[in-house]
């Protein structure tokens, strides 16, 4: 049955304007975007069928090239990128309220940037988020690309890097494709041989983020590991 014959207060775009989008599942919000379905399958249906493609997980769809998206019957080139720069536009949302202050004091707003940046790569990233001395983001920097080891990772670097951008401050984050948020011990000799390194330059560590998939991401700070 095609949504136009549903009635008016279970449809997925009347239910949003009466009751906000927060009301709506994953499903819901994602047929509005996709207007229509296909022969067979209304709207929800065809965003039903795109979740299950992704394990129901919104960020590996986040993280879905648009030749992905068009595996799914139903998603075509157009409606593939439309929805990557829908996903787009929220990534960098997300980071506009990572350059306002006082958003670095909150760490939640980093662990949600942090997740739709990093949680579903294949690969590990080792990224800096540079700070002024207000806390403020100056810019946000992938530094290395690969497994973390004192062999690939070199503090000399990350110090040039720092005082390119005349950070006062900085975070770490890096991610666990394996999905095990726990540091293990070369994650945390990595993060002192980098934080003696930076107090030689006054730049402050402030935290050092772990990202597996879409869990909570380990804190070194809340952890005592600085």
């Amino acid at each position: 049955m095609a949504i136009t014959d549903w009635p008016d207060d279970q449809r997925p775009r009347e239910r949003l304007l009466a009751q906000g989008a927060a009301a709506l599942s994953d499903a819901e919000l994602l047929a509005i975007f996709l207007r229509v379905g296909v022969k067979g399958m209304s709207a929800v249906d065809l965003a039903r069928t795109l979740l299950a493609h992704f394990d129901h997980s919104l960020a590996r769809l986040a993280a879905a090239p648009a030749d992905e998206l068009t595996r799914v019957n139903g998603i075509g080139p157009a409606k593939a990128a439309q929805l990557a720069a829908t996903l787009e536009l929220a990534r960098r949302g997300l980071r506009e309220e990572l350059r306002a202050p006082p958003s670095l004091s909150t760490p939640d707003i980093v662990r949600d940037w942090l997740r739709l940046k990093l949680g579903t790569l294949p690969h590990e990233v080792f990224l800096a988020l540079w700070l002024d001395a207000q806390n403020r983001l100056i810019a946000d920097e992938e530094l290395f690309r690969g497994t973390l080891t004192q062999a690939s990772v070199y503090p000399r670097e990350v110090v040039k890097r720092a005082l390119t951008h005349n950070a006062a401050a900085v975070i770490f984050a890096h991610n666990h494709p394996s999905g095990v948020a726990e540091p293990s011990a070369a994650d945390e000799l990595l993060t002192r041989n980098l934080k003696q390194a930076l107090d030689l330059v006054d730049v402050r560590v402030v935290d050092h983020f772990i990202v597996a998939g879409q869990a909570r991401p380990l804190s070194f700070a809340e952890r005592g590991l600085l």
